[in-house]
Formats: C-alpha cells, sequence, structure tokens
C-alpha cells in the first residue's frame, strides 16, 4: 500500500506538469500574466513560479513570455500607483498592514525624496515586493511619466534576465529542477520570504 502510494504524483508534480503541458496554451499565458499584473500591487506571489516551468516546457516562448509578463507587471505597477495616490488611506493602507510592511514603507516615502527614479529602478529587480514600490510611488506623487520608464527598465531587466537564463541553459536547470523539485520550489519561496525579510530590516 505505501509502495503504491509512493508512487503517486504529489500535489508540486502535478502542478509542475501541469505547467509544462499548458504551457503553450492561452489560458496558461493568460493566468501568468494575470498574476504579473496582480503582483505590482496587491498579491504576494511571483510570475516567476508559472513563468520558469513554462519557459523551460518551449524555450521559443521565452522571450513573448517575458514581453507580456513585463507589459502586464508595469500596467500592475501603474494599479498600484492608483491604490497609493487614490485609496491610500482605505485600500493601501490595508495591503501595506496585511503584508507588514509599514515601517519599511515609511522608509521608501523618505528616499523618494533623495533618490526618484533610481529606487523604483533598483528596487524592482530585487526581491523586495514590487507592490510597496509602485504604492509609495503613488502615495509621494512621483511623476507618472518617469514612474512607468523606471518600471519598465525594473521588470524588463528581470523577466528577460530570467528568460534569457532559461533559454540558454533550459535544458540542464529542467534536469535540475525535475531531480531536485521540492528543492527548487522552497529555494523560490525562500526567496520571495526573503524580499519581506530585507523590507522589515530596513525598516
Amino acid at each position: 500500500m505505501s509502495s503504491l502510494a509512493a508512487k503517486q504524483p504529489t500535489l508540486l508534480r502535478r502542478m509542475y506538469d501541469w505547467c509544462l503541458q499548458a504551457a503553450d496554451t492561452k489560458r496558461a499565458q493568460y493566468i501568468m500574466y494575470g498574476i504579473a499584473f496582480a503582483e505590482s500591487s496587491f498579491f504576494p506571489l511571483p510570475p516567476d513560479l508559472m513563468l520558469i516551468p513554462m519557459i523551460l516546457a518551449n524555450r521559443l516562448l521565452a522571450w513573448r513570455l517575458a514581453f507580456f509578463a513585463t507589459v502586464a507587471s508595469v500596467i500592475g505597477g501603474l494599479l498600484g500607483y492608483a491604490i497609493g495616490y487614490y485609496l491610500f488611506a482605505t485600500l493601501g493602507h490595508w495591503i501595506i498592514e496585511t503584508y507588514s510592511l509599514h515601517n519599511a514603507f515609511e522608509r521608501f516615502q523618505a528616499d523618494f525624496q533623495q533618490y526618484g527614479f533610481w529606487i523604483i529602478a533598483l528596487k524592482g529587480l530585487t526581491p523586495i515586493p514590487f507592490k510597496l514600490v509602485t504604492i509609495a510611488s503613488g502615495v509621494a506623487r512621483f511623476d507618472i511619466l518617469q514612474f512607468v520608464a523606471a518600471s519598465i527598465i525594473a521588470r524588463s531587466f528581470r523577466f528577460y534576465l530570467l528568460a534569457t537564463t532559461l533559454y540558454f541553459f533550459g535544458p540542464l536547470a529542467k534536469q535540475y529542477i525535475e531531480k531536485y523539485l521540492t528543492l527548487a520550489l522552497l529555494v523560490s519561496l525562500g526567496i520571495i520570504v526573503l524580499g519581506f525579510v530585507i523590507v522589515k530590516c530596513l525598516g
């Protein structure tokens, strides 16, 4: 009985296999784009968790996926900006408090006075939650055109770097990810947690 159970695919394996099988379908791509959009304003998980297995399944889609992930993330960033600009007292404050980012948020607001454009561009490349940057930009009434330009730099560099890495090292990466699937997921989640830890320490 135990040996039979051991042969059954785990939930993690089924999710990974689904991403691989669905990589060429519009549905999976739209879900990934939706996550890229939401992650920039309120959603906790990054699109990388879907983007990686989708590129591994079909490396020819790498640039297309990176491009639309960037577009979706920048548009989502505009939603985050609007939340900070118009709705911080209600929705924006709730998002910041939900993720326990209040101290880091105040620190970022002060940093805008000194670094402006570059804090958006550089923070968007790190594991630090991008929603923190977009909402803070709206609260600070940061110039919208500079905000969009900095967001494009940050998001495109991140997604295209990931796409380029997987395009050239995809077969080797896929081999190790499938062999150590649980560890790979734990590392990915660890990076997400690291981002929240960093902002709390900075706060």
